[in-house]
């Protein structure tokens, strides 16, 4: 599975570097078996956002330098994804961090804990993130929509560092999902929606489906 993201990330032509991070010494020995690139990271951090830090701190990153943290449990993704994820921190200097969103078809995923939803602004810009179905919709005359937040990120260096001096809040300890920690404490997150849904391996019975749309 992580090969199958990593040789994705590299055929991706906004990165100049692919590196793999993890506290475990089996994915440090696949990588080298088909000659990619890891760093071993300590094993007590909080979330895979304070593992990126602390591997792209070893690798020398400048403060402008945009990251993207592409999850290793997402062997199907579509390399136009990146695209969308970096652009807004291109684009405009003052978006600290980005994120993915994509428009759910099938009501019946919604109620899945582990497809997280998000709700925005009029601006694109994050208002939540919960494992529960937002918003609610009270009144029949409003269509029901919901949107995925998919596991992907971009970063600014200089917003990384400060984001792993942030104390956790109730809402990303309550929730489990460390980019509440940038909106709790005040930051914001640009959400772009994209075309494409991505299949991550959240539980064993999700590789199963990996593997159907990887032999069709």
């Amino acid at each position: 599975m992580i090969r199958h993201v990593y040789e994705r990330a590299v055929s991706c032509p906004e990165l100049a570097d692919v590196c793999i991070a993890t506290d475990d010494e089996r994915i440090i020995t696949c990588v080298n078996e088909f000659g990619g690139r890891s760093v071993m990271t300590a094993k007590d951090h909080h979330s895979g956002t304070d593992r990126i830090f602390e591997a792209a701190s070893k690798m020398r990153l400048e403060k402008e330098d945009i990251i993207v943290n592409i999850q290793g449990d997402q062997p199907l993704f579509n390399q136009s994804m990146v695209s969308l994820l970096v652009r807004p921190l291109i684009e405009n200097s003052s978006v600290p961090m980005a994120t993915l969103k994509w428009k759910i078809p099938d009501e019946k995923d919604v109620g899945n804990p582990n497809h997280v939803k998000v709700v925005t602004d009029r601006n694109g810009f994050a208002i939540y993130f919960s494992r529960c179905p937002i918003p609610f919709f009270r009144d029949d005359k409003f269509k029901s929509v919901y949107f995925k937040h998919l596991g992907f990120y971009s970063f600014r260096m200089e917003f990384l560092e400060v984001f792993t001096r942030l104390p956790q809040g109730k809402l990303e300890s309550a929730e489990k999902l460390e980019q509440l920690r940038a909106l709790e404490n005040g930051f914001r997150i640009k959400v772009v929606e994209s075309p494409y849904n991505s299949i991550e391996v959240d539980v064993p019975g999700d590789i199963r489906k990996v593997e159907e749309a990887l032999t069709r």
